[in-house]
């Protein structure tokens, strides 16, 4: 789902065109100058106030507020449940019992918590012949073109953001409150959380959950654990954190394509898969999830090609705070998104003031990623130009099993 790149936040040496606020990032149409890592005074005064970009997070060091958070909620979290596996997801020595006692997705995705008291992971939406539209892996440096198209299109999503990313591209999480989509927490770095430590899956939310407020001044109130790789452990913390536990029934694998056999062959089966079952009556009583990312060019261009089939096949195509009809999806009450009424109506606007402007100077430096991504696919919608490609580890294993 997601390859971890170096961070771009204190690439600084060589100074550029300034760029000071969100419309004007918004603005720009080359995505090589989109990709060019800027200074953001809000964001890279507080660098030393998170954990190290795209390092599995912990709690930093003097931060008395999120170690008391943190101490608040521990006693909470089940202490019979422990981390499995490697944070890169390589599962093959862990051994687990058939009867599924944490309810644990990745072993047979289950999203009806075992634990008393914590709420079911949201998997698909209440609204018949309705598609909640999301994409993970941002904010992606060079997503003007992708938010552009949705734009014209008159369409909100929700955004799962990554909190690395975040603090590497601020101004473009700061788009996405603008253009009216809901923002989600990813996580810090992007690792499988039930290998984790549970103060470790503490600082993977909560950090990411200060970054997206530091960004776009509101806190997201929903997430969405990276390969799907949540148990009740991980789901108790996350609630304690305020946050719904948001999953899929459909996978468009769209971020595998060149990994184990995957093709943009099987990517543009897996969306036909989903048109099918819209078109045969499969979401009558309920509607669907989609797992689909702002990842890379490919992935975003492929969502623009396909956009079209989906609005054909279903009724309605909207953010899934929407589809839940929560009107108020961040702690910030002044902040509302239509009901599903509302939005199917035609009444898509947010109301109220996120501040996605916070004060501060900034100065644009040098990126410190190369290269070009995916070749394109045919199909409707604007072209995006190459975009940087990423560096970094791709921690992406087959899981095993070994059941007791």
């Amino acid at each position: 789902m997601f390859t971890p790149f170096v961070s771009l936040t204190l690439a600084l040496a060589v100074a550029a065109v300034d760029r000071a606020t969100e419309a004007e990032e918004a603005a720009i149409s080359d995505p090589n100058q989109e990709c060019t890592a800027y200074y953001y005074a809000p964001i890279s005064t507080k660098i030393s106030s998170f954990p190290p970009i795209w390092q599995p997070a912990t709690i930093v060091a003097g931060d008395t507020v999120a170690q008391d958070k943190w101490n608040s909620i521990a006693g909470s979290v089940p202490s019979n449940i422990q981390p499995r596996g490697t944070p890169a997801g390589n599962f093959t020595n862990v051994t687990y019992t058939a009867d599924d006692p944490a309810c644990w997705w990745t072993y047979h995705q289950c999203v009806t918590p075992k634990l008393a008291g914590l709420p079911a992971d949201i998997a698909t939406v209440p609204e018949p012949m309705t598609l909640g539209y999301g994409f993970d892996d941002g904010p992606n440096c060079s997503h003007n073109a992708f938010y552009d198209y949705l734009t014209e299109k008159e369409q909100q999503a929700t955004m799962f953001y990554i909190g690395s990313n975040v603090m590497d591209w601020p101004l473009e999480a700061q788009r996405a409150v603008a253009d009216g989509h809901q923002i989600c927490v990813h996580t810090w770095s992007h690792r499988y959380m039930t290998a984790l430590t549970s103060d470790e899956v503490f600082a993977e939310l909560y950090y990411t959950i200060q970054a997206i407020k530091l960004a776009t001044n509101v806190t997201p109130s929903c997430w969405r654990p990276p390969f799907g790789d949540v148990d009740d452990r991980v789901r108790a913390i996350a609630n304690a954190l305020g946050l719904q536990t948001i999953i899929w029934q459909y996978d468009s694998n769209d971020w595998k394509v060149g990994i184990n056999g995957v093709t943009q062959d099987t990517v543009n089966q897996n969306y036909q898969k989903l048109v099918d079952a819209a078109n045969s009556g499969t979401f009558a009583s309920q509607g669907a999830i989609m797992l689909t990312h702002e990842l890379n060019n490919y992935t975003m261009q492929t969502a623009m090609d396909w956009y079209d089939r989906l609005n054909d096949a279903f009724d309605y195509i909207v953010p899934i705070a929407v589809a839940l009809n929560d009107t108020h999806p961040y702690a910030e009450t002044n902040y509302t998104m239509p009901s599903f009424n509302d939005y199917i109506n035609g009444q898509t606007q947010t109301s109220g003031s996120s501040s996605t402007s916070p004060s501060g100077s900034k100065t644009s430096g040098a990126a410190s990623a190369s290269g070009t991504s995916a070749s394109q696919t045919s199909g409707a919608g604007p072209r995006l130009k190459p975009q940087w490609s990423w560096v970094g580890m791709t921690g992406i294993f087959v899981a095993a099993f070994a059941l007791a």
